[in-house]
């Protein structure tokens, strides 16, 4: 859709290091159907401010083009098209979009609801997060009762979306035991994932694979915010993870998780 801006900001490097692009599509591991161009973060966020600020030209999938004047109307033309048609780097810069508006908490609440079902990759999901900043603002209450629903879905990243913004914006004393109940009750038996487990790491970049069980993004995830949790709340994080009904393997990613991490690699997980 906007191909013509992104390919310009295509790293050199992707292009022409196959072992760079190797690593590249590693980290970023987007499913086979999921076209990667190559552009790194910082050129992203370039494109996306641009389109917020000063709009753009973008090409629909019947090849019209169309004159976008502000990062609303981006919106909407990311919304009239298949969600097959887009690259990553497309549905990373949606995101961004939506995080840029400025508008009302029901607005951006309205478009985030028509935004999240397109999420089918960690690294979407997580720079949408970890970019939201809005989230920190809002109100909590409206916004923990948006995240219900994704909560229970099937599907592995609307699960890691609710898990990774109860993560970033919930782990306070008012929320914590509230968050921990709704992880508590997830039911990973029932959560689809496209991701399929291998045994032993590819000797090259093999997309929409994991080496983990699934949802393998949904166990991390939560790993993820116990093992943030436990840096904050060291004893409930503790208390919970010992009376909880989490999977062993979903403990074990936790203590490996806090392990790694600098905060809590010298810290009583159990």
């Amino acid at each position: 859709m906007i191909d013509h801006q992104l390919h310009p900001l295509v790293c050199e490097r992707f292009l022409t290091d196959a072992r760079y692009r190797d690593g590249h599509l590693r980290v970023v591991n987007a499913l086979p159907e999921r076209r990667v161009l190559g552009l790194h973060s910082p050129e992203i966020k370039q494109v996306a401010k641009q389109l917020s600020r000063n709009g753009g030209e973008v090409v629909m999938p019947d090849g019209m083009r169309k004159i976008c004047v502000n990062g609303a109307e981006g919106i909407r033309a990311f919304e009239a098209v298949s969600i097959e048609s887009l690259c990553y780097e497309e549905t990373v810069i949606w995101g961004y979009l939506i995080n840029l508006e400025k508008c009302s908490l029901d607005e951006r609440l309205a478009m985030l609801g028509r935004y999240v079902p397109v999420l089918d990759n960690w690294a979407v999901c997580d720079s949408y997060c970890a970019h939201a900043k809005w989230m920190a603002r809002a109100d909590k209450a409206a916004l923990w009762a948006f995240l219900q629903p994704w909560f229970c879905s099937e599907r592995e990243f609307e699960v890691r979306f609710a898990v990774v913004v109860s993560m970033c914006y919930f782990l306070n004393e008012e929320w914590l035991d509230k968050v921990f109940e709704r992880i508590n009750g997830l039911n990973f038996g029932r959560i689809k994932s496209k991701y399929k487990t291998v045994k032993g790491k590819p000797k090259v970049a093999q997309q929409g694979t994991v080496q983990g069980a699934e949802p393998y993004y949904v166990r991390m995830g939560v790993a993820w915010l116990l093992a943030t949790a436990l840096a904050k709340f060291p004893d409930a994080t503790r208390a919970f993870v010992r009376s909880s009904n989490l999977p062993e393997d979903v403990v074990k990613l936790y203590i490996r998780k806090a392990r790694e991490s600098f905060r809590t690699r010298t810290v009583k997980t159990l």
